[in-house]
């Protein structure tokens, strides 16, 4: 007999385990889809092979990861369903991720689909009408299958063909978290996240610096690219000229990770006379080396650098600096910026 298998997608939340387990208890083989992008989880990339193994040794659970950055670079420009409170595009993100793992399911010969979503947990996405829409935008409607709130809505394909037993599913709904808490004790799940905020995109502060990358607010190749994106995610970010993009970076994990995302035409920026962060000027090669203003930008650059370095005896001293142009360096003598610069050019 043929085994029948299922793709679920996973975000690693209660909500998706539970889901995943109901189903893989009836003696169908699930396979979950954990989605990444650079708003949310892309670090996974780095360590696949261990968390697909961290997975099943703390849920029993076969997870694959999906990227789908660039296709997510470009649905941020225009969702179809606006965004959410911030920068969020809950609707389109969950079509997006369906229709993708829709198309993945000849290669692991699967028959339907499944999702941990609530009836009226989340007010934009989880809506009884959204989730209509969800399933038809994505092409799903009779595929895609919600454990946890099924007893609320209409019977799917596997569940009309007997491939599941509708009886064994729920009828949770609701932002309370007291039923699924309960579902996990009786599947013996003890170890699981907390509710999360959200991705990268609901975060306040992030968002409004995505929302201005993406009104072109900051300066970027000719098209958006990843590396933007994390370069955004941290640090402090500044614009001490229209077409200069300048980050640095707040403590040594951040002045490593800026130097390990430096691109072939970026700068990187240093004191070498006492400790400091390090600066990137995103893109330089095409705007700071060309500018007509560039002796006078290279003093704002590296006033920054010095301002927020540690300091010497006295507070005005000035510093050596250092600017790493890739194939040569170009050094000086620089002052700190003053309080009121890092307020006009800070984003």
């Amino acid at each position: 007999m043929k085994e029948c298998v299922a793709l679920g997608l996973f975000s690693g939340g209660l909500d998706s385990i539970l889901a995943c387990r109901v189903i893989a208890a009836q003696g169908i083989r699930v396979i979950g889809l954990k989605f990444v992008t650079p708003f949310f989880e892309e670090e996974l990339l780095i360590r696949q092979k261990e968390y697909e193994e961290e997975v099943y040794r703390q849920y029993g659970l076969e997870v694959k990861l999906v990227d789908m950055s660039s296709d997510y670079l470009q649905l941020l420009d225009k969702p179809v369903y606006g965004y959410g409170k911030h920068f969020n595009p809950c609707i389109d993100c969950k079509i997006m991720m369906l229709s993708k793992a829709r198309d993945l399911m000849p290669r692991y010969g699967a028959s339907f689909l499944i999702s941990g979503e609530v009836v009226g947990q989340r007010p934009m996405s989880q809506r009884r009408d959204a989730l209509r829409v969800i399933e038809r935008d994505a092409g799903c409607e009779g595929l895609l299958l919600r454990p946890l709130s099924a007893g609320l809505l209409p019977p799917t394909r596997p569940e009309l063909k007997g491939t599941v037993d509708r009886k064994q599913l729920y009828g949770f709904s609701g932002r309370g978290r007291r039923q699924q808490q309960q579902l996990a004790e009786q599947l013996g799940i003890i170890d699981y996240p907390a509710p999360a905020g959200g991705c990268m995109l609901t975060d306040p502060n992030l968002a409004i610096r995505f929302k201005q990358y993406y009104k072109g607010f900051f300066p970027c190749g000719k098209t958006r690219s990843v590396e933007d994106i994390r370069l955004l995610t941290f640090g402090r970010q500044f614009k001490p000229d229209e077409d200069i993009w300048f980050i640095l970076g707040r403590d040594e994990r951040e002045n490593n990770r800026l130097a390990s995302l430096r691109g072939p035409d970026d700068w990187l920026v240093n004191m070498t006379s006492r400790p400091g962060p390090l600066g990137l000027v995103r893109h330089a090669q095409k705007t700071l080396a060309r500018s007509a203003a560039k002796k006078e930008l290279i003093s704002r650059l590296a006033g920054l650098v010095v301002r927020f370095g540690k300091k010497g005896r006295d507070s005005q001293e000035r510093a050596e600096v250092a600017f790493d142009k890739g194939d040569e360096q170009e050094r000086g003598f620089f002052a700190p910026v003053t309080e009121e610069e890092v307020n006009l050019w800070r984003v």
